[in-house]
């Protein structure tokens, strides 16, 4: 069988999904991507395509991403030509990422060939991620230019044969026409590395850090510092809880950039603005950045309590790896949370508005350990039965054989 794949960043959310088709000897799996950031997967040939241009500057804002999505298609349109005429390589099927224009003519290219997407987000102006707040206005302008951006995940709805999201909260988003046939199928989690160590402590040399001597760690995870993962929140609560707590450490993994909603100002990142006030123990504060994978792990194991803060929007992979590392989670209280998370069973949730409440409710998971080690447990018993991967895996794979006709 000849797979294709399309995603921008490879291998993005098809990971698992790659690597299997890749082991079948019968297989050919072909993936195209604009970036490959050195990754690599055995069997897996990798194309590389480049955007013509950005979009062009001045044009309408309410259809800027339009014109992205269609850069980005028509890139990989010549992509996909080239690979028939050199490579004489034609898809048995079609597997992409929509959300940024992957395969919005994969059906000019070839139209009796399946194309099966992943869907990840449908934008709304209200009653989602954009206006969360509640001291945010909501302009018309703003209004329609939120509504305008869904343009090309709607003509990928109306083309893709088969659709799937991988959790409830995303398939809510999109219109009702098009969800009765969008399945909900997770990428999963690797719960054979997501494991916990009870005892770990963190260890660091390469980032002269050693918190061996007892010392309370609570941890935040996230791609980037910004408020739609709850950043500036989290560190007014480390700057509650650093005053009550002299034998606490806190550590961050992520980078300091802003890759969802504005940032604070030209050349300003939230970090600065934070580091800025002051008013916590620096020594205590321990800023890690973008680490490799087994740093990252060592963090989750070694953690008391970790902080997850997410707007209600795509719920973050990190949140999930550390429920399968048996952390003992202080959440959000958002729909997209709700739905992996259980207050008082599998994590303590908290009113995202307030700092003081992610404070005290980090200060109740520290005081008590039989709680931790409780909520830590049945939070990893939730992931091996609704987000192992391999159980998500099977389900992809039997959603891609039966796509093809």
């Amino acid at each position: 069988m000849n797979i294709l794949f399309l995603h921008p960043n490879f291998p993005g959310q098809f990971l698992h999904l790659a690597r299997y088709f890749a082991h079948q000897p019968s297989n050919r799996v072909f993936f195209l991507a604009k970036e490959t950031h050195g990754n690599k997967l055995v069997g897996v040939n990798v194309g590389v395509y480049k955007v013509a241009r950005e979009a062009t500057k001045g044009i309408h804002p309410y259809v800027k991403m339009m014109e992205e999505a269609v850069l980005e298609g028509q890139a990989v349109t010549k992509a996909m030509v080239e690979l028939r005429s050199k490579m004489d390589f034609v898809p048995d099927v079609i597997v992409s990422h929509t959300g940024w224009g992957s395969s919005l003519y994969a059906k000019d290219i070839y139209p009796d060939v399946p194309v099966v997407g992943y869907f990840e987000w449908y934008y709304h102006s209200m009653g989602s991620d954009v206006y969360y707040w509640p001291s945010d206005v909501l302009s018309d302008d703003t209004r329609l230019r939120v509504r305008t951006m869904n343009a090309h995940h709607l003509l990928n709805l109306v083309d893709c044969d088969v659709l799937f999201t991988p959790t409830e909260w995303q398939r809510q988003q999109f219109p009702a026409c098009f969800r009765e046939g969008m399945k909900v199928i997770h990428e999963g989690v690797d719960t054979s590395y997501y494991v916990p160590d009870h005892g770990k402590k963190l260890v660091l040399p390469d980032k002269g850090l050693d918190l061996s001597g007892g010392e309370e760690l609570v941890t935040y995870v996230s791609r980037g510092f910004e408020p739609y993962r709850g950043f500036p929140q989290f560190m007014e609560a480390v700057r509650i809880l650093l005053k009550e707590r002299p034998n606490c450490h806190v550590v961050l993994l992520g980078q300091d950039k802003t890759f969802y909603g504005p940032p604070p100002g030209k050349d300003r990142t939230w970090k600065q603005i934070e580091e800025e006030k002051g008013g916590y123990d620096k020594g205590r504060v321990h800023f890690l950045g973008l680490c490799d994978r087994e740093t990252y792990r060592s963090v989750l194991q070694a953690s008391d309590v970790h902080v997850y803060l997410t707007r209600p929007f795509v719920l973050s992979w990190s949140s999930l790896e550390a429920m399968a590392s048996e952390c003992c989670l202080v959440a959000s209280k958002v729909p997209p949370v709700e739905e992996a998370m259980e207050d008082g069973r599998d994590a303590l949730l908290v009113n995202f508005l307030s700092p003081e409440h992610i404070a005290f409710r980090i200060m109740e998971a520290l005081d008590d350990p039989a709680l931790r080690e409780r909520l830590g447990k049945a939070a990893r018993r939730k992931i091996l039965e609704r987000y192992d991967s391999r159980d998500c895996l099977r389900k992809q794979i039997n959603m891609i054989y039966g796509a093809i006709k």
